[in-house]
């Protein structure tokens, strides 16, 4: 079982791919082997999702953003402004709404099997301090290669680039882009604080990130040891969870020690990000309909 991701190696995501390994090959009694693949050593995002439609790659585990370029159903994650803390985000995922989301992905010849997760998402950037909405007008930014996400940082004024994760720290050094938006624990882990002097936290997205198996794989496996790979896998989403949110934490004191100058919005101007990005879930309305968009909804009382 190859398993793999984008992701930098200190990252709790990668960390829990390791911890899947090892629990796993115990678990059965090593009739499961399991090699990891993290730091996008096999490529990126849409690279191993292809590797898990093609079993090339046998577990995986990524933001919804990329997956969303198979499975139109995902777009509704990454929308703005969707969940105000983790406790709501958890509540949906890990309920109906999520498990119909994942069951979206057999079509893709993929299956999902839980939701980990990447964190909500700040903006950092080396030409101002952002403080409002205007600010973040005309900075060139790096986002996913996602049209919500682009469609987020148009609304607001800035001039969205999308880039290979892999590529970022050399965009954002020889200054192809101002700005980029990640965890805080992705701008640690990819030296970002070298290059980039503000982190404002926006929490504009919450990424969920999806850890997935290919379905040739699957259900090449004994019932026994499919058993054993859904118990692992729940296992680790519990302990991922926690040490994201520690790791979390911890960056902001990483980061404010490295000399980044971290802002917090004002509530008035939170208010004022997700009015100018509501267009954002009007275009989604359009393209889509709004029918993920309710049930999330009616699960976070909005």
């Amino acid at each position: 079982m190859r398993l793999a991701n984008a992701t930098p190696d200190d990252r709790s995501l990668s960390k829990a791919m390791y911890l899947f390994e090892e629990r796993l090959e115990e678990e059965t009694n090593g009739s499961i082997e399991v090699e990891v693949f993290t730091n996008s050593v096999i490529g990126g995002d849409r690279e191993i999702f292809e590797g898990l439609q093609l079993n090339t790659v046998q577990g995986a585990s990524m933001s919804t953003g990329p997956i969303a370029q198979f499975a139109d159903e995902f777009n509704v994650m990454d929308l703005p402004f969707l969940f105000a803390n983790e406790e709501e985000a958890y509540h949906v995922l890990d309920g109906e709404v999520g498990e119909r989301l994942l069951n979206e992905l057999e079509e893709q010849n993929v299956i999902g099997l839980n939701y980990w997760e990447n964190g909500f998402r700040l903006l950092s950037n080396n030409v101002r301090e952002i403080q409002t909405v205007e600010d973040v007008e005309g900075i060139d930014i790096r986002t996913l290669e996602n049209e919500w996400h682009m469609n987020l940082w148009s609304a607001l004024g800035a001039n969205p680039t999308p880039m290979n994760y892999g590529e970022l720290y050399i965009g954002l050094e020889q200054g192809t882009v101002d700005a980029q938006e990640n965890p805080a624990g992705n701008v640690v882990n990819s030296h970002f604080y070298e290059v980039q002097d503000y982190l404002t936290v926006t929490n504009h997205i919450y990424n969920a990130s999806p850890f997935m198996v290919s379905k040739p794989f699957w259900e090449s496996l004994t019932e026994k040891e499919k058993s054993a790979v859904k118990k692992i896998a729940d296992e680790v989403q519990q302990e991922q969870r926690q040490m994201n949110l520690q790791e979390q934490e911890e960056s902001f004191a990483f980061l404010k020690d490295k000399g980044m100058k971290i802002t917090e919005l004002s509530e008035e101007e939170m208010d004022r990000f997700k009015e100018k990005t509501e267009q954002v879930r009007e275009s989604y309305k359009a393209e889509y309909g709004d029918e993920w968009l309710k049930q999330i909804e009616a699960q976070t009382n909005k």
